[in-house]
């Protein structure tokens, strides 16, 4: 089955020590893990940002006053997903370590699960939901040849 086109724009914001999130995200594989998530043709912005920006974000848009993992905004669905993704990266290397997964597969995991929610998947509308995301998550990543990141 081909693969949907992406656009992608990959942004790091001021990090204290970008190396190992620049490592971690090399464009070739950011773009294999969102297109492999996708249902449909994308236009797609990563930024990775610090604990300040993250922060900021997540308590101007979703008023919640503190960094969060991934962040989806979603603008369009149709024809085509266009959307930003923002993660944190003191938080998803702080996640990464302490669930004892390398930096790469963590970010890996969050990109895609950031990308189905950009295309309407929502895990906080019931378990149904939840379980069916996390599966396909799961599916994703097994493709990917990624370990289910919920062991």
């Amino acid at each position: 089955m081909p693969l949907n086109t992406l656009q992608l724009s990959l942004q790091f914001g001021a990090l204290a020590d970008p190396a190992p999130h620049r490592a971690a995200l090399p464009r070739h594989k950011v773009a294999r893990w969102i297109r492999h998530a996708l249902a449909t043709d994308a236009e797609i912005t990563v930024r990775i940002v610090d604990l300040a920006e993250g922060q900021a974000l997540n308590r101007d848009y979703r008023k919640k006053d503190t960094a969060t993992n991934v962040l989806t905004f979603d603008y369009t669905q149709a024809p085509l997903v266009a959307a930003d993704l923002v993660l944190c990266a003191p938080v998803v290397e702080q996640e990464a370590r302490e669930q004892g997964k390398t930096l790469q597969a963590h970010y890996a995991h969050l990109l895609v699960h950031g990308t189905l929610h950009a295309q309407g998947w929502d895990h906080e509308t019931g378990q149904a939901d939840a379980d069916a995301m996390e599966a396909y998550e799961i599916e994703i990543l097994a493709g990917l040849g990624l370990p289910n990141p919920y062991l």
